[in-house]
This record gives C-alpha cells, structure tokens and sequence, in this order.
C-alpha cells in the first residue's frame, strides 16, 4: 500500500498549512477570548476563496473536485490554528456533499456556488433535538404538507453556525404512521424564512468563535420542492452522511492535538529544571513518545477511512473507528501536553487550556464515543451473521 501524499495533495495540505499559520493561528485565542464574528466570517471567505468550503465538489458547481483525502488533511491543517473555523469547515463541506449526492440538478446548481464561494458563509445541519441525540429517528419536528407548500414545526438542538448560515439541511418527520425512522424526510431550507428562528447561541466550554445555535421552526412554509431526495428515505441520508462528518471531526481532533503536543514538545526542549532542559527527563521523553505514536495511529485510521470514501467503499465502520480512536487520543494527548507545562498549562497566556477546551467536544459531537463502539460492534457482528 502506497502511503505518500500525490502532488495535488501534498500542494493543497501546504496551502492550508500555510493559511492556518498566517490567518488563523495569531486570532485564534482573541477569537476565543473575545469573539469578533466579523473576523470569523472574513476567514471562512477566505477559506472559499482558497476552495476549501467545496473540497469534494464538482468543478462545475464550483467545487474542489480534491476528494476526501484532502479534506482530511485540510481540516487537520486548520484544526492545528484553529478548531472553531476548522468544524464550520467541516460541517459546510459535509453540507454540500450530501447536496451533492442527493439533491435535485435545479437544487445543486442554486445552492452549490453559494456555498462553495462564499456568498453562504456556512451551511448547517438540522438532525438533533433535544429528545433526539443519539437515536435521530425518534425526532418530533414534522413536515405537513398543505397545497404546495410544506409546513415546518418543531426544534433542533446544538446546530453549528445557525447564526450566519445561508442553507440548512432539515430533518423532519413527514409520515408518522410509518415505523420509526421509516417516514423522515430530507429538506433545504433557506436563512431568512418567516417561521424560522435562531435563539441565542450556547455558552459553551470550548470552541467558542463557532457559534451553536437552538432553530426553532414556527409554521415556516416553504416551497414543495424542497424536499431533498426521496420522500420519507431521508433517515438513510441522515445515517450516511453522519459517517462522512465523523472522518471531518476526527481530523479536527488530530489537528488540535499535534498542536498541543508540539507546543508542549517546544516547551520542554526551553524549560530548564535541577540545571538542564527538563527534555533530559525519560518520565517526559515516554508521554512525548506515546503521544505521538497514538496521533500518528489516529492519522492513518483517517487516511484508510477518507480512502475507502473516495474509492465508493463501504467506509462506515473505518470512519467510526477513525474517529472514535482519533477523539480519545486527542484528547489524552492535550491532557498530557497540558501537564508537560505544569501550572504554565493551565493558565491562558499558554494555549494548552485553549486546546484541551477545544478537543473536549471531539469524543460528543457527530456520535458520541459509546455510539462509535455500538456502531462498530454491530458491523462486525454483521460480518459473521
């Protein structure tokens, strides 16, 4: 198996690298600090300049056309700077993927260049209420259909970039006599519709530039053929692209911790203690040593994950792999970065506390870590049934 990057590849990797060191990395603690939403949003313009907000998208849509693959390597790059503008990337991309795949052509070619260039800040997904985590398909919001118009009601929970979106991928229940999870529908739903509300955004622990928004919808009409995809199948979009986000946020754990432990691995070659670097100390030597062999681990469970992806393989089980490994590791990884600086890691002129804030939500969000075990028991299991 040929592990090396193609030209392409490495190209775009270093391209991101380099907007993440210039742009992101001197803002990203006043960002976290602070907030300047303006600055925010001016990065993810740029992002979308670069392509980055279309990775796995047609040319002619104005995407990338640079695979998953790529956009595994770019949000890890943008991850390291920055993890708030890393999953709005994350998320947008996986919001004109799904497009992409299922969406009408009348709906690509509308919605497609506004994400991909920019004129959309963002796209979100709807998917989770707050009785609805875990087990999406028990969700209450509902579509009623009335003339040519469907009717919208009920709320999401926990929705990225809610605030500055342009387009929102909505689930909602659409046949409730159907089984469970049997009559959900997919929908596009634009920013601004009478009906739609955007509450106030989470005060959260970490990531706090990435605004996390409740949507409320109250009667909000919108068109017939909104509908995205085949009426009453939308569970099943729901559950694939839910294992093409999770290879994004593994990523994005893997980017935030190579950047606490290469800050921590700087600090100690620097910190001098009993009249040497306190590298000299094999204690410190074996946490850097087993750090670094766990974040290399989580890369090429990402790679095998974002390869399957791109070749149209069943991706599924390496994905939850992928990302369940990838989030535990990064997390115990800024954990150990953090106690390499000592007190120094714990106060924020450091950006250790930063990264261990940030990282923490990587083993929640896109699946918690026990829905990854469930998911990847159950296919294994599979096999040999």
């Amino acid at each position: 198996m040929d592990l090396a990057l193609n030209e392409d590849q490495l190209m775009i990797q270093q391209m991101a690298r380099k907007f993440a060191e210039a742009e992101l990395a001197p803002v990203a603690a006043r960002l976290d600090q602070e907030g300047d939403q303006q600055l925010f949003l001016s990065n993810l313009k740029k992002l979308a300049d670069l392509g980055f907000m279309g990775l796995n998208i047609d040319g002619q849509y104005g995407g990338t056309e640079a695979g998953t693959v790529v956009f595994s390597l770019t949000i890890t790059e943008i991850s390291k700077a920055c993890a708030s503008t890393a999953v709005t990337m994350s998320v947008t991309n996986m919001v004109a993927e799904v497009i992409q795949a299922i969406a009408s052509e009348e709906q690509k070619a509308r919605y497609l260049p506004k994400i991909c260039s920019g004129e959309y800040s963002a796209g979100s997904f709807c998917l989770t209420e707050t009785t609805a985590g875990s087990d999406p398909s028990s969700m209450k919001t509902s579509a009623v259909l009335e003339g040519d118009e469907w009717v919208l009601n009920g709320a999401k929970q926990f929705i990225t970039s809610a605030e500055f979106a342009g387009v929102f991928v909505v689930w909602a229940v659409t046949d409730p006599s159907r089984p469970r999870g049997k009559g959900i529908t997919c929908f596009l739903v634009e920013s601004g519709l009478p009906g739609l509300f955007i509450s106030k955004a989470e005060k959260k622990m970490g990531q706090h530039a990435s605004t996390t928004n409740e949507v409320l919808f109250d009667n909000c009409r919108i068109p017939k053929d909104a509908v995205m995809g085949e009426l009453n199948q939308g569970f099943k979009v729901a559950v694939s692209e839910l294992a093409g986000g999770r290879i994004g946020i593994g990523s994005l754990a893997l980017g935030v911790g190579l950047a606490a432990m290469d800050y921590a691995r700087s600090y100690i070659t620097e910190r001098q203690q009993f009249g040497q670097p306190i590298a000299n100390f094999q204690g410190l030597q074996w946490m850097l040593a087993d750090a670094f062999t766990d974040l290399e681990a989580s890369r090429l469970l990402l790679m095998s994950a974002a390869d399957k992806k791109a070749k149209g393989l069943p991706f599924s089980k390496e994905a939850s792999m992928a990302k369940l490994f990838a989030s535990e590791k990064a997390n115990k990884a800024c954990y150990t970065a953090l106690q390499m600086l000592g007190g120094y890691g714990y106060v924020k002129e450091f950006p250790l506390e930063r990264y261990a804030r940030d990282v923490r939500i990587t083993s929640i969000y896109e699946g918690t870590s026990e829905i990854q075990r469930v998911i990847i028991a159950r296919e294994l299991l599979r096999d040999i049934s």
